[in-house]
């Protein structure tokens, strides 16, 4: 028994620790991503700051900020690497140091509007500001190409400043400017719907090529790789254009043909001309890695691709802004990626490791809510489009695929729930206040099209919108909570119907989530009360509140085999809390914002947050970390303590002063003054000892004394020790200490005090000694 007492305690979490974020480092707007020459780091702009992110890991590992907070228009990376120049709003433009993130010069734009873009040359010595601006590859000719929105591309000899040609061509604002690499030809893409080929030697247009859609980006292709794959057939001159439809394609200019168009991996039919305006799919930017073979995009959801070259297959993808997190779940073998519902009908599947992302189409609106079934490889999604849809994590792979999808709800599904013990059916809760249960084909998984899922029960559950649904480790209970205060209890055991066992009534608001534990008869449940609560399955009474969250408790889940809970709030906090005592014995203060995603990882050693403030958290458990940490901390007290009794044994005053310093307790600091104090010639030995301490020791005692000075037990030992160090050290190097003034404002009241006390006492004395001279007087005998 003792045994399993002790395992038992073990168990138990004590804190996290975080070990992974993912949060946005690019929000769109009129902005660059520039990627640099040794094509290691991607360069974006978020507000006021430059993120600069390592492609191979996914994380920033870099930022420069304007200080004046002003938004970043522009920025542009020299060729060489080493110098980064930001023009703000302000129309201040910075360079910087980037990898130190120090500021090296400013000036001032002469613009009169915001700088919208701006390039290096390729000596990195010239920076050329503007609307559109590029230098000619060829350095000798010295020429520079603008376009504004005049709609015509402007050719200046920079030998003399001056206007040397006007391309004109295009019939909107020109958007993007490719040269070939022997710099005889170049492209412009534009708004308009064409793209125009150019002899730079004659300076006319060779070709126009109508590619009806907007265009952003143009690459001209390299003649010398085998591009066969993506319809490159000829030597002749091939580009490539990304914009509003969404897709890659290329181009032959002697015939302006179409040789290539990108298929992308969706579930919708492709955008109509109608709604290509607002595309989520669309690309804002095009660029192409030379040294690497690879293209990078840019789409309007502010979402990061890179291409391989030769057959365009997508090799990395990153996610700038996630916008709301709604929830997020741990998936695939050993917890290796998380998939996340954002506010948008998209789901999004990391990869931990890299933080690569995987986006799945096929919902039509908001995904709401996820879960995962057992085994971790497939989960299930639902959504405001009144569907729910069940994916496939391919292991060896990593890629996902939808293998089933159902409708029936009348409103927005707000919940759901996968079956415990094998994937054999999930629940769901809807707006439209029912609860169905949908039984999955046991090939779900296998290669083919979508399985169409039919409910096998409808319960009309609550008076309100279902919240959260839960199905119970055996598969053979439901659990719903609802906007109503009510959780209600289900049972799954008869054949196409839910019937319900019990209600458990006792919340002041609505019921946002509910959870079954792993190991006993008890559910759990959190309310927009501020709180959570334990049930009883039997009886449905409640066993347990607990109550710590200053808002809405929007998620629990169980940990440590269900001996603790941990809760998230619309308060940002995530709490810990050990069942058995109803303590809270650890708050992670996680986020800045509403946490509506929580969940846990299969070896309970790692846990997953969410956010309504676009960050998404991966935390470890350090509890054994941090008790390691703990008792060598402890030891170290201890054998610290027993030098110290050992010195001030051995009368080395000087040592057993520095070394109660070094542990920082006032107090062992104030019992060594005192055994100096109790010997002969106290006052030499306390002044020879303290004046032999470093500055550093001297501050801190300074410090202690303050705190000695209000008590009238220790005010003497602090006034000694204050007398030594006020009579021998100048006021100038007194003032030097840190926070010396408010010490000494600190000390001035309680000494006045003190010398009042003792004021009052030596007249009290006095009087005591004048009576007791009187009465010896008058009781003299008379002679």
């Amino acid at each position: 028994e003792v045994v399993e007492f002790t395992v038992a305690v073990f168990l138990f979490l004590y804190s996290y620790a975080v070990s992974n974020k993912i949060e946005p480092f690019y929000k769109g707007g009129k902005v660059q991503v520039g990627i640099s020459k040794d094509e290691k780091y991607i360069f974006c702009t978020c507000g006021s700051r430059v993120n600069v992110l390592e492609i191979s890991t996914g994380k920033i590992i870099h930022c420069v900020e304007h200080d004046d907070q002003e938004d970043i228009t522009a920025f542009a990376l020299s060729c060489d690497d080493e110098m980064l120049v930001t023009a703000s709003r302000a129309l201040l433009l910075k360079q910087w140091d980037w990898r130190q993130a120090n500021c090296t010069r400013s000036w001032r734009a002469i613009h009169t509007v915001p700088v919208a873009t701006m390039t290096f040359d390729s000596t990195s010595t010239l920076l050329a500001t503007g609307h559109l601006v590029q230098f000619h590859p060829n350095t000798d000719l010295l020429q520079l190409f603008s376009s504004s929105l005049d709609c015509g591309i402007r050719i200046w000899d920079l030998r003399s400043s001056q206007c040397v040609c006007v391309l004109q061509s295009h019939y909107s604002a020109v958007t993007s400017l490719s040269f070939s690499p022997d710099g005889n030809a170049m492209v412009s893409s534009g708004r308009d719907k064409i793209c125009t080929v150019w002899d730079l030697k004659t300076r006319k247009a060779k070709r126009t090529v109508p590619v009806y859609e907007a265009v952003e980006g143009v690459v001209i292709l390299p003649g010398s790789t085998d591009l066969a794959e993506i319809g490159v057939k000829s030597k002749d001159l091939h580009f490539i254009t990304a914009g509003s439809k969404g897709v890659l394609r290329v181009w032959e200019a002697s015939t302006a043909r179409c040789v290539y168009t990108q298929t992308l991996p969706s579930t919708l039919p492709s955008s109509s001309e109608e709604d290509e305006n607002d595309n989520p799919r669309s690309l804002t930017y095009l660029f192409h890695l030379p040294a690497s073979a690879r293209l990078a995009t840019v789409t309007a959801e502010h979402n990061i691709l890179l291409y391989q070259l030769p057959a365009l297959t997508t090799q990395q993808q990153f996610v700038g802004y996630s916008d709301e997190v709604l929830d997020v779940k741990f998936l695939g073998k050993g917890d290796s990626h998380i998939v996340v519902a954002t506010n948008s009908c998209q789901l999004k599947v990391f990869e931990l490791l890299t933080n690569s992302c995987q986006i799945l189409y096929g919902h039509t609106d908001t995904v709401l809510t996820l879960d995962v079934f057992k085994k971790g490889s497939l989960f299930a999604s639902c959504a405001k489009d009144r569907s729910v849809r069940v994916w496939h994590m391919d292991s060896d792979s990593g890629q996902v695929r939808c293998v089933a999808q159902g409708s029936g709800h009348t409103n927005a599904v707000g919940s759901i729930a996968c079956s415990r013990m094998k994937a054999s059916f999930v629940a769901t809760g809807s707006q439209d206040c029912t609860v169905k249960v949908w039984d999955l084909p046991a090939d779900c998984s296998a290669e083919g099209g979508i399985h169409q899922l039919t409910a096998r029960a409808t319960e009309k559950a609550h008076d309100k919108d279902v919240n959260s649904v839960a199905v119970s480790p055996n598969d053979k209970l439901l659990a719903s909570g609802s906007q109503d205060r009510t959780a209600k209890l289900w049972s799954l055991t008869g054949e196409g119907t839910v019937s319900l066992l019990g209600v458990f009534r006792g919340h002041r608001r609505g019921v946002w989530a509910v959870c079954f534990s792993p190991v006993d008869q008890v559910l759990a449940t959190t309310s927009a009360d501020g709180t959570a609560k334990l049930w009883s399955l039997q009886d449905f009474s409640c066993l347990k509140t607990f109550e710590g969250h200053d808002a809405s408790v929007l998620k629990v889940i169980f940990v440590s085999r269900g001996t603790q809970l941990l809760t998230s709030g619309s308060d940002g906090l995530v709490k810990l809390w050990t069942i058995k005592t109803n303590e809270c014995v650890k708050t992670l203060d996680a986020h800045q914002d509403k946490v509506w995603g929580l969940h846990a990882s299969r070896k309970d050693d790692k846990m997953v947050t969410g956010s309504a403030d676009s960050n998404i958290t991966v935390w470890s458990d350090v509890t054994e970390i941090e008790l390691a940490e703990e008792q060598a901390k402890q030891e170290d007290q201890i054998l610290k303590q027993q030098e110290l009794s050992n010195l001030l044994h051995g009368k080395k005053y000087l040592k057993a002063l520095g070394l109660a310093i070094s542990l920082d307790q006032p107090h062992t600091v104030l019992t060594v003054i005192k055994a100096i104090r109790e010997g002969e010639n106290s006052s030499e030995l306390l002044e020879k000892t303290l004046l032999k301490l470093r500055q550093d020791q001297k501050e801190s005692l300074l410090r202690y004394c303050v705190v000695w000075n209000t008590n009238a037990r220790n005010c003497l030992n602090a006034q000694a020790v204050l007398q030594v160090l006020l009579t021998h050290l100048p006021p100038e190097e007194l003032l030097q200490y840190q926070g010396a003034r408010s010490h000494l404002e600190g000390l001035i009241p309680y000494t006045e005090r003190h010398m009042q006390r003792i004021g009052r006492l030596l007249q009290a004395s006095m009087f005591l000694n004048y009576m007791w001279q009187k009465m010896r007087v008058a009781g003299a005998p008379s002679r």
